[in-house]
């Protein structure tokens, strides 16, 4: 059984939806829907199941789909990503499903992508990569193993700090350029071409299977759909909340730890969000090396619940104006 990072498994909260009638799709690709208004417009991919077992965007978007929702201009397309992944799904071991093979949100390059390598998760990358690169606008629903309020993961590029400032939820947003292990996909190609308008963000909703998250991943479909003038105002009327959101919380990650032998452990309980006071802080061992924190209020942004070498342990930021 794998547990989350303070070693408990969390609360299954919610129910997944059985997206057969979503496998069809319309575009070509099974789970793969898109919608082209009469109006020109931009177009705009909403995505969830990146990872198996994340499944408040897969609750937002079989809901969305269910409303027979259509774009007043542009094009929509929603996607339900990783579905092999989440079709393994099992509440005993629910950390189990986050993928097939391979981390589907780590394989981002052409090198990746067009080398030799043959797994489940990465044929499905290849099955979907026409549809990106021919996406302007990416939303990408996440969830996290540990409680944690929600993030908004904008990318290293001011055009993706913009488009989180401009959607307003969720509050802290995430300066980060991902992690060594592998490109994500936010961070695909144009994503992260500061001379492209073409823009991605990927939203962390809240704990994997905690009755909030779908809520967050809903509310942000809605004003990512506002943004780009694409839903008629009785629709957001009728769904949108109005309630006023807090200012805005910037985090630059200045490091992002990444795991370098079998030996690593935290030395002390780490939470997301949570800020360490001082800096020379302990924060874990790896092998023989001590990792401490390297400025005072340092933030810890989504520990690890399972340390893997070569993996990312923990980012450390700072909040910014």
């Amino acid at each position: 059984m794998v547990t989350s990072a303070n070693g408990v498994v969390p609360s299954i909260e919610v129910a997944f939806p059985n997206l057969d009638r979503w496998a069809a799709g319309n575009a070509g690709i099974p789970y793969v829907w898109t919608f082209r208004s009469n109006s020109a417009g931009p177009h705009v991919l909403l995505q969830a199941l990146t990872h198996g077992n994340e499944v408040c965007g897969a609750i937002a978007l079989d809901w969305l789909l269910g409303t027979g929702f259509r774009p007043t201009r542009g094009t929509l397309t929603v996607c339900f990503a990783n579905v092999a992944a989440y079709q393994l799904f099992d509440c005993t071991d629910p950390f189990a499903s986050r993928c097939v093979d391979e981390d589907f949100n780590r394989l981002w390059t052409a090198e990746v992508l067009e080398g030799p390598r043959q797994t489940t998760d990465l044929d499905r990358a290849r099955e979907l990569r026409p549809l990106y690169d021919a996406t302007e606008f990416l939303l990408d629903l996440h969830s996290m193993t540990d409680p944690c309020p929600p993030l908004a993961l904008a990318g290293r590029q001011r055009k993706g700090l913009d488009l989180a400032m401009a959607l307003g939820l969720p509050a802290h947003i995430v300066v980060d350029a991902g992690h060594s292990a592998g490109k994500r996909l936010r961070d695909y190609a144009f994503f992260d071409d500061p001379a492209d308008a073409r823009n991605a963000l990927l939203v962390e909703c809240g704990q994997h299977w905690e009755a909030a998250a779908p809520a967050v991943a809903r509310q942000v479909t809605l004003r990512f759909l506002r943004h780009f003038g694409m839903a008629a105002p009785d629709f957001l009327d009728a769904h949108l909340d109005s309630t006023p959101m807090p200012a805005p919380k910037v985090i630059e990650v200045t490091a992002a730890i990444t795991i370098g032998s079998d030996a690593f452990a935290f030395a002390v309980p780490v939470d997301g969000l949570a800020v360490v006071p001082r800096a020379g802080t302990l924060l874990a061992r790896d092998g023989g090396a001590d990792v401490v924190t390297p400025y005072d209020d340092c933030v810890l942004i989504m520990p690890t619940r399972r340390p893997k070498k070569g993996e990312t342990a923990v980012r450390l930021g700072r909040f910014v104006t």
